[in-house]
């Protein structure tokens, strides 16, 4: 956080006339920038050859305009061959925005409003102030610009400002303007703090010297001196609040410049050690014992890296861009020089590194607030001034600040498994490390030997911090940001910071697991009862929960290679289980939890749970109630710790579903699902919802359905079908509409004549209105007819409002009538939003004739986008393939479309080349969409 050496009045009258010196190491050479004598050279030409102000202003415009373009191209071009060199990139752009302003100042005052002899009111002082003033801008940057006058602002001076302003907007610049009195500088600066932080910040640029000096000694004596514990505690403030609008530093699509972690959080530093201990570069706050030399590096490193990477968002929007969006991440890592690497994206590894050094920000901030509040110039907490209760700590430790602190650095390290109970009690009181007690930490992570990690106390003392002390997350999170995690199971240390490039999971790899760890903790404690009745009750009757805390810590570590996650999870965790203590059976369980952590989730989610073989399958798979019961404590915690909006009553219900089934089978056999005894005993529910119909009436709609009907569809929607098929003409169409809410979803039912193609013309006239396929199933009754049911959700993922069905109903039927061509309406609906190009899912066809007794399972795994559906089953329509059911999982951009078909003589699918024939059809209509939704 270096600042621009302040150019005095003298350097800035003999540098080319007018123009300010070169600051040292700019990202090219200074004259390919500003050429300062080529400019003087042509200023002084253009001024000689008129009098006319129009004429001379427009001059000025074109010469900076040239100026401008060269100096922009130069420095980008350097930028290019010297991609991380942040620093010598935003001291180019601001000395080129010096070059404007002072010479535009020149202009105003010499030639367009001269003075022969201005009075003791008509001086003026030129400022830059806030970011400007600081001497780091990045290629979008505001110019704020203070104009100080020594009392009320004359005329002349208006017309100088007024002067000065139109050519600096000529030239496209966006200028924040100001225009005080040293006197009115102290009164707003003591009204507002973020006019206070831009006066922290000021720059002399040009002008009345004796203002130039007087302003900051103003300021220091008048509104900064005494003032410190004020301005801190705004700041903190104003950063707290930032933080909530923005979100944790965790999350996948951060502002680089406002987002907890990112630049905003460094400048907040630097602004409270200019004010409070004056200091012009960080630095300087070595010296004076507030950071350490290797701290000021990791600040320097972290300020390069950002200041890079908000550079590079600049130059490639050509806006001031903050958000690393999907799309950006791509191409910013790439101007940056990241490759892709050992089964990772360059995307991934850059976003790695991006969050490793927002986890560094975060770190310093710690230290230097708790210095701060050692020399007393932070105010304790609120709640710490109402309440102030002495925790009672351990031996060996002591309480600063309401924190927990060493109390005797050297008789801390004569016992290494020190460093893990610190972590335990700082749970077990529920205070918060001290930040010179974790300093001592990182300081000593050498201490974490292979001895150490296979000491049978460290594990234990490691476990009971998982286990003993309520919700371990906090303690989790430090462990792991201090690199005590990835020392004590270095297995952890490649997913630490780990991104993974995709719009469904909210975290990083690492704080993934953390939140998933945290969700078990409030399902134990009562605190999701109502939300997860099921897990809540698989954990009041009592799990193995050592079993439990370590499938949830290992199960995604092994993400980020070539070789499946899970398997390669399973392999470590098989080495990591042991050293933490557990029993042959125990480790057993572990490994398998992690090699089966997306069974589950995938069976849920992708199988049709209404075809007992799914079911069989899967019981076969999960073995034992024991396991069920940790597989679905295990699936549950994993999909909610994904995001906060990742988890929602569809998948409750299909885990449960699931849960209940396979319970069943393992506890009673087969023959408690099989078909015929769910049919029996189906039709007895439908006759007794039915029990004020005519009997003839209800014997035909018992008797029209297949087996499969009866299994598939929930009672209320077979009652709903009962109507819709009374008296249905051949022509005719019926719908129902009905929020779901038990699903998150809108059901759908359509009634109507049954004919090839139905499942592709009903899916079409879905996607057309812009609805969300998340299951669908079309069964054929005896009598001809088609009933299908569909469940969809809006564009957001929630369920149409009842005041949205009426009009969803009228264009489903225009739709189905013929009204609407389908694929030619599809054309303007099926296209990607820029931000959401980024991601390339590469697309995988399998077929499956045992998952079922009745049909082939197609899978299809790819890209998500809006009109996939409606070309997956046009393209099996055309191949004449009838579609019993499609369950359809997305995955953020991907997607899981799985059908279960048959042939037109209502057979599985076996003959080799009609399997590769089928998968190259389905192949080419994916290709085809998805070149018309890049268009």
């Amino acid at each position: 956080m270096t600042q621009l050496q302040e150019v005095s009045p003298e350097q800035v009258s003999k540098s080319a006339g007018f123009l300010p010196n070169p600051p040292k190491d700019l990202i090219c050479d200074p004259d390919l920038i500003v050429d300062r004598a080529k400019l003087g050279a042509a200023l002084a030409d253009l001024c000689a050859s008129t009098q006319d102000a129009k004429e001379i202003r427009n001059g000025v415009v074109s010469l900076l305009r040239d100026v401008q373009k060269t100096g922009r191209a130069a420095i980008e071009a350097g930028f290019e061959t010297r991609p991380f060199n942040a620093g010598p990139l935003t001291r180019a752009y601001t000395w080129l925005t010096d070059c404007m302003v002072t010479t535009t100042h020149h202009v105003a005052i010499t030639y367009l409003h001269p003075l022969a002899t201005p009075t003791e009111g008509e001086k003026i002082a030129l400022f830059a102030v806030g970011g400007y003033g600081r001497g780091e801008m990045a290629p979008q940057s505001d110019v704020d610009l203070l104009f100080l006058t020594p009392y009320k602002i004359t005329p002349w001076a208006e017309s100088v400002i007024e002067s000065m302003l139109y050519m600096l907007w000529d030239l496209r610049l966006k200028v924040g303007h100001s225009s005080r009195t040293v006197k009115d500088c102290v009164r707003l600066g003591g009204e507002d703090f973020t006019i206070r932080t831009a006066l922290l910040e000021q720059r002399f640029l040009a002008g009345f010297a004796p203002l130039g000096q007087e302003l900051p000694a103003k300021l220091e004596a008048d509104l900064f001196k005494g003032s410190e514990r004020q301005f801190i505690e705004a700041k903190l403030a104003e950063r707290d609040a930032r933080h909530v609008k923005q979100g944790a530093r965790y999350v996948v699509e951060p502002n680089v410049k406002e987002g907890k972690g990112g630049l905003r959080d460094l400048q907040s530093l630097f602004w409270i050690a200019k004010y409070v201990y004056h200091v012009n570069d960080v630095r300087e706050l070595v010296g004076l014992g507030l950071f350490r030399q290797e701290e000021f590096e990791l600040f320097a490193r972290a300020e390069n890296f950002l200041w890079a990477t908000r550079a590079h968002l600049h130059l490639l929007a050509k806006r001031p861009m903050e958000q690393l969006s999907f799309d950006m991440q791509v191409m910013v890592a790439e101007r940056m020089g990241y490759e892709d690497k050992a089964g990772r994206r360059a995307v991934e590894i850059f976003m790695q590194e991006y969050f490793r050094h927002a986890t560094a920000v975060g770190d310093l901030t710690r230290i230097l607030l708790t210095k701060l509040e050692a020399r007393h110039a932070k105010a304790p907490a609120l709640m710490e001034r109402i309440f102030k209760r002495k925790r009672k700590v351990k031996d060996g430790y002591k309480v600063i600040h309401n924190r927990l602190a060493i109390a005797n650095d050297k008789a801390f390290l004569t016992d290494k498994l020190n460093i893990l109970r610190l972590f335990e009690e700082g749970l077990r009181t529920g205070l918060l490390i001290h930040p010179d007690a974790m300093r001592l930490v990182t300081a000593n992570l050498n201490l974490i030997d292979d001895a150490f990690r296979k000491d049978k106390q460290a594990a234990k003392i490691f476990l009971d911090t998982l286990l003993k002390h309520g919700n371990p997350e906090r303690a989790l999170r430090r462990m792991n940001e201090l690199g005590v995690l990835s020392a004590f199971i270095p297995e952890f240390e490649p997913i630490v910071a780990m991104m993974q490039f995709n719009m469904y999971h909210s975290y990083t790899v690492d704080e993934h697991t953390i939140q998933v760890i945290s969700q078990l903790t409030k399902i134990e404690q009562d605190m999701l009862e109502e939300e997860l009745p099921l897990s809540s009750s698989i954990l009041r009757q009592g799990i193995n929960r050592k079993v439990m805390i370590v499938a949830l810590l290992l199960h995604d570590i092994g993400k980020g290679r070539e070789i499946d996650h899970s398997i390669l999870g399973a392999q470590i965790a098989k080495k990591v289980a042991p050293r933490l203590g557990l029993n042959k059976d125990d480790c057993e369980t572990v490994e398998w939890l992690v090699r089966s952590h997306l069974l589950m989730s995938d069976v849920a989610q992708k199988r049709d749970l209404s075809d007992p073989r799914t079911i069989r399958d899967f019981a076969k798979a999960v073995g034992s109630v024991k396991r069920l019961d940790l597989l679905t404590v295990l699936t549950v915690c994993d999909i909610r710790g994904v995001g906060p909006n990742t988890w929602n009553n569809w998948k409750a219900t299909l885990i449960r579903s699931l849960y209940g089934l396979t319970r069943t089978v393992l506890e009673d056999g087969m023959e408690a699902i099989n078909r015929t005894n769910r049919g029996a005993e189906a039709r007895k529910a439908l006759r007794k919802a039915l029990a004020g119909w005519d009997p003839k009436v209800v014997k035909q709609e018992t008797s029209r359905h297949y087996d499969a009907y009866w299994q598939g569809l929930p009672l209320e929607a077979q009652t709903v079908f009962a109507t819709l098929l009374q008296d249905l003409g051949d022509d005719e169409i019926r719908i129902d509409l009905h929020p779901d809410t038990d699903r998150d979803a809108t059901r759908v039912l359509f009634a109507i004549a049954d004919h090839p193609g139905i499942f592709s013309r009903l899916a079409g006239a879905l996607a057309l209105v812009g609805a969300n396929v998340v299951d669908a199933r079309t069964y054929t009754t005896k009598d001809g007819y088609a009933t299908a049911a569909f469940w969809i959700q809006d564009a957001e993922g929630h369920p149409y409002e009842a005041n949205r069905l009426d009009r969803l109903s009228r264009t489903i039927h225009k739709t189905l009538k013929g009204e609407v061509v389908t694929s030619e309406a599809m054309k303007s609906r099926d296209v990607l939003k820029k931000r959401e190009r980024a991601f390339k899912v590469p697309t995988t066809i399998t077929f499956d004739n045992d998952g079922s007794e009745l049909y082939t399972i197609i899978e299809v795994d790819t890209r998500d986008r809006p009109g996939l559906l409606f070309d997956l089953t046009r393209t099996l329509a055309n191949s004449n393939i009838y579609i019993a059911s499609a369950v359809i999982a997305t995955y953020g951009e991907q997607v899981v479309d799985t059908f279960y078909v048959k042939d037109m003589f209502g057979l599985k699918f076996h003959t080799e080349s009609k399997l590769k024939t089928l998968e190259k059809r389905l192949k080419d209509a994916i290709d085809k969409g998805s070149e018309r939704a890049n268009a």
